[in-house]
């Protein structure tokens, strides 16, 4: 057994109240380079924090998708929920479930068509298998306080109901030692995060729901509140903007193929690209149109910028946030050392 490197946020540190319980992200090479089982490493971890914490483990060789449909290169494969030093035997773990990538698949996923081109051979990753255990609503595991939701894109206290949203890209920024954002969510991330795609295992819903076109929260107006006042860790918009230029630049189309979130579908209007206008449903636009996004604005002729001009006006191009701080992430996620 050797020594087992993570990141730790601690409870309290971000936007408004902060993280509602310390996160902890661990590579899958870290545990390896350590010489323990994945549990033991968990257990350690949980163990060295005492307190609640939510524990994620990634490969970073692996592939998955944001809940838009956006490809990235990162992925959880497992997560935790501590509290107390120990993990729930039950209720604290779920592991992600490698998802095979064949025709069948890409049938019913052309968002993920451009994959075999960006990212060969990589293995694709995005939430559990309810087939394989008995998961609770949203894919969440927990433990005491602590509470690991959304496959880990979402932190809570199961006693203060404190909450917190830390989407992959986000995540990963930490775990390549880039820059993030502290900010409150808003209404337009709000409204946006419910601008899901239909996917086997996706991360909030284990079976094929919500196309590109639709909204997963449908509740029009009311959208902008779910999640507006809670706090959040995410990539510049830069980072976003640049992974959603990827697979625009591969002809995936926003409302067809992509969810349509604000950030999809200003990044593509102002990049020019095709947008599935007819393929938006009413209710999506009737939440869209509730943070001050028309269907008139996507129908205007696009100003075709590039996508150097995108990416240096990605604060202005995508809408969202409230206060946002962008800083640097190993200033706020230590790097901690552990016998495991």
């Amino acid at each position: 057994m050797g020594n087992l490197k993570f990141r730790y946020l601690e409870k309290g540190v971000g936007a408004k109240t902060g993280a509602p319980i310390g996160i902890a992200l661990v590579d899958k090479k870290a545990i390896e380079m350590a010489a323990v089982s994945e549990e033991k490493a968990l257990k350690s971890i949980a163990s060295a924090i005492g307190g609640p914490v939510a524990i994620n483990v990634f490969d970073l060789d692996a592939v998955t998708t944001t809940s838009d449909g956006v490809i990235v290169k990162g992925a959880i494969i497992t997560m935790a929920a501590a509290d107390g030093g120990k993990i729930h035997r039950e209720f604290g773990i779920l592991h992600m479930e490698e998802i095979e990538v064949d025709e069948a698949l890409l049938a019913e996923e052309p968002h993920l068509r451009p994959l075999a081109h960006m990212y060969p051979n990589c293995r694709l990753f995005r939430g559990p298998d309810p087939a394989k255990k008995l998961i609770p609503v949203h894919n969440v595991c927990m433990t005491g306080k602590a509470i690991n939701n959304n496959s880990a894109t979402e932190m809570m206290n199961a006693v203060t109901m404190e909450e917190m949203l830390f989407p992959i890209l986000g995540q990963l920024q930490v775990m390549n030692e880039g820059e993030i954002v502290f900010a409150v969510t808003g209404g337009v991330m709000s409204v946006g995060i419910g601008m899901t795609v239909a996917e086997k295992f996706g991360r909030v819903f284990p079976t094929r729901q919500f196309a590109a076109g639709e909204t997963a929260h449908n509740c029009g107006a009311y959208a902008q509140t779910l999640k507006a006042s809670i706090p959040c860790v995410v990539a510049p918009k830069d980072i976003l903007a640049k992974h959603i230029l990827d697979v625009l630049e591969q002809g995936i189309i926003p409302g067809k193929h992509l969810g349509c979130s604000p950030a999809v579908l200003c990044v593509a209007h102002a990049f020019g690209s095709d947008i599935a206008m007819k393929n938006i449903q009413d209710r999506a636009w009737l939440e869209l149109e509730s943070v001050g996004l028309s269907r008139q604005q996507f129908l205007n002729p696009s100003p075709h910028l590039t996508r150097d001009e995108i990416l240096a006006r990605a604060d202005e191009i995508i809408p969202g946030l409230v206060e946002p701080r962008r800083v640097k992430s190993t200033d706020y996620f230590k790097q901690m050392e552990i016998e495991a």
